[in-house]
């Protein structure tokens, strides 16, 4: 059986509207679980392993699935990381590799041993593509997935959109190199980007072309994660971040609701499943 499985961040709850008001874990968790959220990533980045133990009986208490994303700066530090994502239940590591060779010779050993590590474990890892990371440029990427079969990709394409300034609309040349990294891609994020800003407002009349983009690429990766897989969970994580990702107006003040939006996402993101064949 196929199931989409759509989370949002604890990250993207801290604070998780304009108010700027850090809620609690245990009334977080009750809050994503209350919206219809599946389970909750865990940034590894953005806070720490304490951090994931706290917030770990909440989750439990509120039947959320816990996603781990790691930032491991060097190749033996995502060993730990697996094993606590083992011991936590999570499906797979989403890894932000900061471990980032210059040359595509010296980069393919870093992921090809992360890989091995992970089969040893038994912990899958995606390699979500991200700035600042071993990921960091879609061309190198690109490279990276025909070198390298195993490697799978967890697709925040926010990203490469502000990396690449892709221009709008997007030539057929380059909406057929996202096409590539979709095809690749066993899970995806959500946030919409345009080609300066990493995260947008929803509903502001100006980003309605950039809305429809991701809409369509969204679609389009869960379609082929469909084509590929007869069972499994797509997972989909809504990850609209906090200042400095969320713009502000002069006062500091963010300018959208981001709790709203994460659900609007989510609205979106189940409705294109359904519309796809839903649960088979």
């Amino acid at each position: 059986m196929r199931r989409l499985q759509v989370y949002t961040s604890l990250w993207a709850m801290q604070p998780h509207d304009p108010t700027g008001v850090k809620l609690p874990y245990d009334q977080v968790c009750e809050m994503v679980a209350g919206a219809g959220f599946d389970g909750m990533a865990i940034d590894l980045g953005a806070s720490d392993v304490s951090v994931a133990h706290a917030v770990r009986p909440h989750m439990e208490t509120n039947g959320l699935t816990p996603l781990i994303v790691a930032f491991p700066k060097t190749i033996d530090s995502l060993e730990d990381t697996l094993h606590m994502a083992t011991d936590f239940g999570a499906p797979f590591v989403d890894v932000i590799g900061q471990v980032m060779p210059i040359a595509l010779e010296d980069m393919a050993p870093v992921i090809e041993t992360w890989i091995a590590m992970s089969n040893r474990i038994r912990m899958p890892i995606q390699f979500e593509t991200h700035r600042n990371c071993i990921t960091n440029d879609l061309y190198t990427t690109l490279q990276l997935l025909d070198r390298i079969p195993e490697m799978r990709i967890c697709a925040d394409l926010s990203h490469y959109v502000v990396d690449r300034e892709f221009w709008f609309p997007m030539s057929d040349h380059d909406l057929g190199l996202i096409s590539r990294i979709l095809e690749r891609s066993d899970s995806f994020q959500g946030r919409v980007a345009s080609r300066q800003q990493i995260q947008l407002q929803l509903d502001f009349p100006q980003h309605r072309k950039w809305v429809d983009l991701f809409k369509g690429w969204w679609r389009e990766g869960i379609a082929d994660w469909r084509a590929r897989n007869a069972s499994g969970d797509c997972i989909f994580v809504c990850e609209l971040g906090p200042p400095e990702y969320a713009m502000t107006d002069a006062e500091g003040r963010e300018m959208s609701n981001r709790w709203h939006e994460a659900q609007v996402i989510q609205r979106w993101v189940r409705e294109i499943w359904e519309d796809l064949g839903g649960d088979t």
